[in-house]
């Protein structure tokens, strides 16, 4: 079991006490994310409370579920229960399925068809992405393709969760070779298609350069290895960069350290608190730090992404374009309770360099920019070429 985490994102639990669930928007199907904060942080700064050990909430959590054990009642729905009474607005309970999906879904991998979809204002349920060599892709799903049903059920007017939930077969721990069926819309052609689930890989990380020499590079997550994947593409970046986290709901802390690390020369990234217990969280050394660079946020960007932002926002390293972020900055420590189940509670905050509060707040860039899409790409690329080209 890891330590403490900062929980960004919970997968599947839906409508459970007070946990509120949430998806990524760029890879709804991936199921949702979670940001661990290191068992030993970066530079030695280590975690003292270790995951086994149950402080304050976590023991009460801990009682309802060894209660309801003895009773011969769930432990599961008793801790769920005793975790919507604490009002903790992160906490969730995962059953140990659940929870290995959960960190499977950390490593880049999940059980899917390959699709993303998004709703629209009218309630449609619309393909937004198609990873390729998907089986999405191989029964030739299109982006802009609408989702009429999945097995029999009509999904349009449901929550985005919901349908996630469908495809991916939640009912039934739907395992990967297991058939699911879409009902599909292309225009005012209907048709029907039954795909096979399979594991799949995200792919959070791409990068493309820019006919003037700027690399545009878009993080959707932070799953394991997307650190890595911002740092090879800012070493092969020409000129100025744009970082693009709008709609990055989170993932790993580490890995957000790891991007940080590309940008600044060393230094503080992040303070945080374990109940009470004061750590930090540093870049490494040796990065350039005079390639010009914007951060493009929105009210999507989250967490991991909200302390990358706030970390070259107050070192100076970059300009914030976009608007206001989420506001997400809690940490979450797992413990194991009686029956295998896992509990996520809320254990304390993280702040900027400069001892800002992100968690209620949210991030304020530094230059407002209305639009969204490719034209805000276009106005972020804009602000990069007047900040100079360190080429």
């Amino acid at each position: 079991m890891p330590g403490p985490r900062d929980l960004f994102c919970q997968p599947r639990r839906l409508g459970r006490g007070a946990a509120l669930t949430m998806v990524f928007a760029s890879v709804l199907l991936a199921g949702a994310a979670t940001g661990a904060l290191p068992d030993n942080g970066p530079q030695g700064n280590g975690d003292t409370v270790g995951a086994d050990r149950a402080p304050g909430a976590h023991e009460d959590i801990a009682r309802a579920a060894a209660e309801a054990m003895a009773a011969g009642k769930s432990p599961t729905e008793a801790a769920e229960r005793a975790v919507s009474r604490s009002g903790d607005r992160w906490g969730a309970v995962y059953s140990p399925g659940e929870y290995e999906e959960f960190e499977e879904a950390l490593d880049g991998r999940y059980t899917g068809v390959g699709l993303s979809a998004r709703r629209q204002r009218d309630g449609r349920i619309e393909v937004s992405r198609v990873q390729s060599g998907s089986p999405a892709a191989a029964a030739g799903i299109h982006r802009g393709d609408r989702l009429r049903t999945v097995d029999g059920e009509e999904v349009e007017g449901r929550p985005v969760t919901e349908v996630v939930s469908l495809l991916r077969g939640d009912a039934t721990d739907a395992a990967a070779g297991t058939e699911v069926r879409l009902g599909l819309a292309r225009g005012a052609h209907d048709w029907s298609r039954t795909l096979r689930r399979a594991e799949l890989s995200t792919d959070p990380v791409t990068a493309r350069e820019l006919t003037d020499g700027t690399t545009v590079i878009r993080a959707s997550a932070f799953t394991k290895g997307a650190g890595s994947a911002i740092a090879d593409a800012v070493r092969h970046a020409p000129a100025g960069v744009v970082l693009d986290l709008r709609g990055n709901a989170g993932g790993l802390v580490t890995e957000a350290v790891t991007a940080a690390s590309a940008f600044l020369d060393g230094g503080l990234v992040a303070t945080y608190d374990v109940d009470g217990a004061q750590r930090a969280l540093h870049a490494a050394s040796g990065a350039d730090t005079s390639r010009p660079l914007v951060v493009l946020v929105d009210g999507g960007t989250m967490s991991a992404a909200e302390l990358l932002t706030g970390a070259l926002q107050d070192r100076g390293r970059a300009v914030v374009a976009g608007s206001r972020t989420f506001g997400k900055g809690s940490v979450q420590m797992p413990s194991r309770l009686p029956g295998g189940s896992v509990a996520e509670l809320t254990v304390g905050h993280y702040r900027t360099p400069s001892g800002r509060t992100v968690d209620g707040r949210g991030i304020t860039p530094d230059l407002e920019i209305t639009a969204s899409g490719e034209a805000a790409v276009q106005r972020a690329e804009t602000v990069l070429s007047g900040l100079g080209d360190a080429s």
